[in-house]
């Protein structure tokens, strides 16, 4: 009941944020992707999923959710401001854009957890343990799913957003403004 309330509030904020139901789904797909290698790191490392992988699936999601929603609004003032462009170029151009801050922040936070990862069993530093590496398996496939998958979706599901549309002074009747002259009448 809750999670299925905090679900449809998410998808209607992403909604509204993206101006797009499909971009929001996207969105809404890539998160559980994210945590893949959360769950992967999990079991490939013979931990159990305690109060720690849970810390660490929050961080990958928290992480995972900024850098999606920053790369989907990114590529939507792109096409905004070129509007006759070849979408796929404008696209590719906006993720190239986004992809040193998307790595800097991915490989900040590695560096962060690398030590609790390989704490392993070290007295009191368990639940940093587990939390170390189901998000640094997380930081792997939410960048992943970031930056190749999300911009797939986005030219697969995206509606073109309409160009800004400026009516020209002139058409409003105000020469003056079109012209950047000012007329004072004298009477």
């Amino acid at each position: 009941g809750a999670a299925a309330a905090a679900l449809i509030a998410i998808l209607l904020l992403l909604q509204a944020t993206f101006g797009s139901w499909r971009l929001a789904a996207a969105y809404l797909v890539t998160l559980p992707i994210a945590l893949v290698g959360g769950v992967l790191a999990a079991v490939l490392s013979g931990g159990s999923v305690g109060l720690g992988s849970l810390l660490g699936f929050g961080a990958v999601l928290v992480l995972a959710a900024r850098n999606a929603s920053l790369l989907v609004t990114h590529l939507q003032e792109r096409e905004r401001d070129d509007p006759r462009a070849a979408r796929a170029s404008v696209v590719l151009r906006g993720g190239e854009e986004r992809v040193t801050p998307i790595l800097m922040t991915a490989f900040a936070t590695a560096a962060l957890l690398l030590p609790f990862a390989f704490a392993g069993g070290a007295a009191g530093l368990e639940i940093a343990h587990q939390m170390a590496v189901v998000a640094l398996g997380g930081l792997v496939t939410s960048t992943l799913a970031t930056l190749v998958l999300l911009p797939v979706l986005y030219l697969r599901l995206a509606a073109r957003p309409e160009p800004e549309r400026f009516e020209p002074a002139v058409a409003a009747g105000n020469v003056g403004l079109a012209t950047g002259s000012y007329m004072h009448e004298e009477a």
